[in-house]
């Protein structure tokens, strides 16, 4: 059972990393370059910071602070790699209101997980919410302006399942380095983009919204939630990123004046309330692993 401040901290932690992961999509459009450019980059700065705070915490072994990843650890870096990448091809194809409209899906698909992997409990409630804002998410889908439209949703909806993955599988190994794995799978990004990048060096202003982006929404952020997601259920931890969901349209309305549809937003609304109704009738997370069953 963990104890409770264990449980505040760690939902300190998802928050403001998920303040932090908000800004994901300002950076994107403050860079405007193409989606591998902005990988390429962005997985550049992270490294350099997140293997600079691993060095920092390891200072006294530093040999030690890039240990042979194993199967575990190959696990995490895949899962990285795989919603670092779809989520700048999602942003970078459709708008910020559609990815952030997929990407509050998250709950209901790390519980979904948690619930087959770890047995964590799952209630008639949950499964309820998430039949609503799958129809949110359907509903959103359905009014795609383009094709080009469709595959941003696809790449958001990959970015969703692999970030939940990665939530679900951090709780299933809390002793696994998160700070390590999470360089590694900076440089895994930036080795498989920058064959792709292009090949002129970006203006000074374009590398400052790419450093920025590695370093506060790449870096610190995934740190942040990895290290809290191990504190709290898996479920929870998801419920508490919905921070992004609100924030990330905002700053891209202020700032571009990137606007949702109609229908977006109905369908974003359909999606919120449906966390906001599972959120409000909650009886307390489950903070113990529990045998699987649905009550």
């Amino acid at each position: 059972m963990a104890r409770v401040p264990d449980r505040h901290y760690g939902v300190a932690l998802v928050a403001l990393s998920a303040v932090l992961w908000s800004t994901a999509g300002l950076f994107v459009r403050m860079a405007a370059l193409d989606s591998w450019t902005i990988v390429a980059w962005r997985s550049l700065f992270a490294f350099l910071t997140l293997g600079a705070l691993a060095l920092v915490r390891r200072r006294a072994r530093p040999l030690r602070a890039l240990p042979r990843p194993g199967r575990t650890e190959l696990t995490a870096i895949a899962l990285s790699v795989a919603s670092s990448i779809s989520y700048v091809i999602a942003l970078d194809m459709t708008t910020v209101a559609n990815v952030m409209t997929i990407y509050a899906a998250l709950p209901f698909i790390a519980t979904g997980v948690a619930f087959v992997w770890l047995r964590e409990r799952v209630t008639k409630r949950f499964l309820a919410a998430g039949a609503v804002a799958l129809g949110g998410i359907v509903l959103m889908a359905g009014a795609a302006a383009t094709a080009h439209d469709l595959l941003g949703i696809g790449a958001a909806i990959v970015t969703t399942a692999s970030f939940a993955l990665q939530l679900v599988h951090a709780r299933r190994h809390p002793t696994m380095d998160t700070t390590v794995m999470s360089a590694l799978a900076a440089a895994g990004c930036m080795l498989l983009a920058a064959p792709l990048a292009q090949a002129t060096l970006p203006t000074p202003a374009q590398l400052v919204a790419c450093a920025l982006f590695g370093v506060l929404t790449t870096g610190f952020a995934y740190v942040l939630v990895l290290a809290g997601g191990r504190l709290i259920p898996s479920g929870e931890a998801g419920f508490v990123s919905m921070l992004d969901v609100v924030l990330g349209p905002l700053w891209v309305w202020i700032f571009y004046d990137e606007r949702p549809g109609g229908t977006v937003l109905a369908g974003g609304a359909v999606v919120l309330a449906a966390v906001a109704w599972y959120l409000a009738t909650h009886r307390g997370p489950a903070l113990d692993v529990e045998p699987a069953q649905i009550v």
